[in-house]
């Protein structure tokens, strides 16, 4: 008797979301006059630069000392110093005048058209990962270059 009542529950989320996906694809037909095409331009399209706030920021600019010692876990931070070494994949160690600390850095999160190195001077703003046993890291979610 249970297994019937899970069957039939079953056909009814079936039913339910086979009627929901009908209804969207209806909503989302298109008629022959929305369909018309643009002429291409002469130019080719070009790459946007990403976009975003580029003002002043409410996260702490921090030491990587400062920040391993007192640091609290999901704390939004920031960083100034040179990315000093690529340990493999998004890992990064990080280094300022008071020390070292590991960062992650997503491919997409570096600055483009711009070639980041060790003698370049960066900051850094993302989340401060404290771990209690291993290494605390840093999850950057912008970098900017700074003049030096």
């Amino acid at each position: 008797m249970k297994r019937i009542s899970h069957i039939a529950c079953i056909a009814l989320l079936i039913t339910g979301s086979a009627a929901a996906v009908a209804q969207t694809a209806a909503t989302q037909t298109t008629t022959p006059a929305a369909t018309a095409t643009v002429a291409p331009t002469a130019a080719p399209a070009t790459k946007a630069a990403p976009s975003g706030y580029a003002g002043p920021s409410g996260a702490p600019l921090m030491t990587g000392k400062d920040l391993l010692a007192n640091g609290k876990d999901d704390q939004y931070v920031r960083l100034k110093g040179k990315l000093t070494s690529h340990k493999g994949d998004e890992n990064y160690e990080f280094t300022d005048a008071s020390g070292k600390i590991m960062v992650e850095i997503d491919a997409d999160r570096f600055p483009a058209g711009v070639t980041v190195d060790h003698n370049t001077l960066v900051e850094l703003t993302g989340e401060f990962d404290k771990e209690m046993f291993g290494d605390s890291t840093v999850d950057v979610e912008q970098i900017k270059v700074v003049a030096q």
